[in-house]
């Protein structure tokens, strides 16, 4: 009796918010899961983890229309609800990029009032939580309440505590992002988070090292790499195109290679030499053939990588590149590394190489 009763008050409750729920995220919903619509999800409206419980028969996933905005330990929340559903459940999060935020802003007051307040918001509520002298103090007044959050580490979050990303879709000044249980969570006690990132690389033999840079990048951009491979692909010179994890002054730093200069505690630490391959995620290095990763593994990484020396303009192109320095390093080691070092070298400085 007490069960049938917790079921029906669910069903009422999740009545009353689905005719709250707008019409272009039912649509959105709909298009990308085709035989599956919102009345089949729960829908709540709560930043209390404590409060988010196993779905009855009958629903297909759990919704809910609050900002994880609000949620003062957002991982904690998705890693709840992941507890909740069964592989293969559906999730549906809402949130405000900080792209949507600034354009609210921007849009709320007159221009003379608009931009000092958004760069006061933005610096106390996108960069005060970052730095760890300054994260207590951040969340002590605030309650984690409105906090600035990037499309990127909303995406890279759901990943990392075991979903898949099916969709995005952004309905007035908020995004609705789907997604599927594909997995446990992560339980990621250090993602990149601060100024100075540590990125997880295959070194030689094969081990993976962590390769210091500073963040070019928005928080748990690692977690959605493949992602963004598959709906973005590659460019030319071998990274992804339009790579929307990458901050403004990001793409600053990569042209001036300020974001690279970390590398040299690698190179320090005995990690990587002066000439070599590019260091890479497991990602990209899986998407060499078996005999490039094989001649991969038997050398260092380096910090000038023959890519500057040869220019190479497609994945199939950089490939071809590595394999003829691999070959020519292993047979005359010192030769090798100086002619390479030269000619990339010549090639920055006179025909203005640069990475994107």
């Amino acid at each position: 009796m007490d069960t049938v009763l917790f079921q029906e008050e669910r069903v009422i409750k999740k009545n009353d918010l689905l005719s709250k729920v707008d019409t272009g995220v039912r649509e959105f919903i709909l298009s990308n899961l085709r035989d599956i619509d919102a009345s089949t999800f729960y829908w709540d409206d709560t930043i209390e983890r404590d409060k988010i419980t196993k779905l009855v028969d009958g629903y297909k996933g759990y919704g809910n229309v609050h900002r994880i905005n609000d949620i003062p330990r957002i991982n904690k929340f998705f890693e709840r609800v992941n507890q909740t559903l069964n592989k293969g459940d559906y999730y549906v999060m809402c949130m405000e990029t900080k792209d949507a935020r600034r354009t609210r802003i921007l849009n709320k007051y007159p221009r003379f009032l608009s931009r000092p307040y958004y760069m006061l918001d933005f610096l106390v509520k996108r960069v005060l939580p970052k730095w760890n002298f300054t994260k207590k103090i951040y969340f002590w007044i605030t309650k984690g309440r409105n906090r600035v959050i990037s499309l990127t580490e909303g995406l890279g979050r759901l990943v990392s505590c075991g979903f898949e990303i099916i969709g995005y879709q952004r309905v007035g000044y908020k995004t609705f992002i789907l997604t599927r249980k594909v997995s446990e969570p992560a339980y990621d006690m250090q993602p990149t988070y601060g100024a100075l990132v540590k990125l997880r690389r295959v070194g030689k033999d094969g081990k993976l090292f962590n390769v210091y840079k500073l963040r070019t990048m928005h928080p748990y951009s690692e977690y959605i790499q493949d992602f963004t491979f598959k709906r973005n692909s590659l460019q030319s010179g071998g990274k992804i195109k339009d790579d929307f994890r990458i901050t403004g002054w990001g793409k600053v730093f990569r042209k001036l290679w300020i974001d690279e200069l970390p590398m040299f505690i690698n190179f320090f630490k005995g990690q990587m030499k002066l000439v070599g391959i590019r260091p890479l995620s497991k990602h990209f290095f899986n998407l060499y053939p078996e005999d490039l990763q094989q001649l991969r593994t038997k050398v260092k990484p380096g910090l000038l990588p023959p890519f500057y020396a040869d220019l190479p303009q497609t994945l199939e192109e950089i490939i071809d590149s590595e394999r003829r320095y691999l070959h020519s390093y292993l047979a005359r080691p010192l030769r090798t590394d100086i002619k390479y070092f030269f000619r990339a070298t010549y090639n920055i400085l006179i025909k203005r190489a640069r990475s994107n």
